[in-house]
């Protein structure tokens, strides 16, 4: 079931669109809208001029638009798109996406989330969380959401993640958030979700990769610590980053000291890559993301 986007009063139409450079594109999607009473908020473009590919994002109201939402996609693809040879999503604001936590043992991220979410910063459903340790359940009870263990090993690991599609499925999941779920996802797995799991990591990677990279990092004598969050594809953490950020450390900073801030900035750039994914300002080409302010 989806319900209506709480916080915004006026319905929007979203499109993100990549294709072939060419001319006129930009009039021929604004005269589109213009033409049927549409009025455009907001409006991005870029063009890779190595590649000769344009992208957008256009934005705008749908009241007193004269195409009806379910037709809206249909019109644009016959009036324009086939014949820019588009790539195009088509969103909505009053849709307001399914979400599903997967984390392991660490709550900092788990518990960031589910407080932007219970405050209403973030607009999100979020009927699950998933986990393949029982530590987090007690959090999951304490805001209201269906907690569901699922022990993974070498041996069950391919009919585990098939209970939890399931369950996902059971639910309408639309995306998922790896909010510090210390397991890796099969290709099978992800193959279900293209660019619909987020996941966050230290930016240490690849020079630090293990259990401890803090500590790690701390014996090295780093000046600088940082988070990246991406997409998740078959190539461990080499998905499209959304998000990325760093602060300076130095000598006078304990191992202590090096996971505290690395854990608040893992924070901050998860929720921000959350965010990005709400607004539809992300649009990925080539394992690369544009992503529209």
């Amino acid at each position: 079931m989806r319900l209506p986007c709480a916080g915004s009063a006026t319905p929007s139409a979203i499109l993100l669109i990549h294709c072939p450079d060419n001319k006129g594109i930009i009039a021929t999607v604004s005269e589109f809208i213009a033409k049927n009473n549409g009025n455009i908020t907001f409006l991005d473009q870029h063009v890779d001029a190595g590649k000769c590919v344009f992208f957008m994002r256009i934005e705008w109201e749908l009241n007193d638009f004269a195409i009806p939402v379910d037709k809206i996609g249909e019109f644009f693809d016959v009036l324009i798109a086939r014949r820019y040879n588009m790539n195009w999503q088509l969103h909505f604001s009053h849709e307001v996406p399914r979400m599903a936590i997967f984390v392991s043992k660490l709550p900092h991220c788990l518990f960031d989330i589910l407080s932007r979410w219970k405050s209403q910063e973030i607009e999100v459903e979020i009927p699950l969380i998933i986990s393949n340790h029982q530590d987090m359940e007690s959090v999951a009870r304490q805001f209201g959401v269906e907690f569901a263990h699922f022990p993974i090993n070498k041996a069950n690991k391919e009919e585990q993640e098939q209970a939890q599609r399931d369950l996902l499925t059971e639910h309408e999941i639309d995306f998922i958030v790896l909010a510090r779920y210390m397991q890796i996802l099969s290709e099978d797995f992800v193959s279900h979700y293209p660019n619909r799991i987020i996941n966050i990591h230290h930016s240490f990677l690849p020079a630090f990769p293990g259990a401890r990279p803090y500590h790690h990092a701390y014996e090295r004598g780093v000046k600088v610590i940082g988070a990246t969050s991406h997409y998740v594809t078959a190539e461990l953490d080499g998905g499209p980053i959304i998000a990325q950020d760093t602060i300076r450390v130095s000598h006078e900073d304990s191992i202590e000291d090096l996971v505290r801030k690395g854990r608040d900035l893992e924070k901050i750039i998860l929720a921000r890559a959350i965010w990005h994914h709400l607004q539809r300002q992300i649009l990925v080409y080539q394992n690369r993301t544009l992503v529209f302010s």
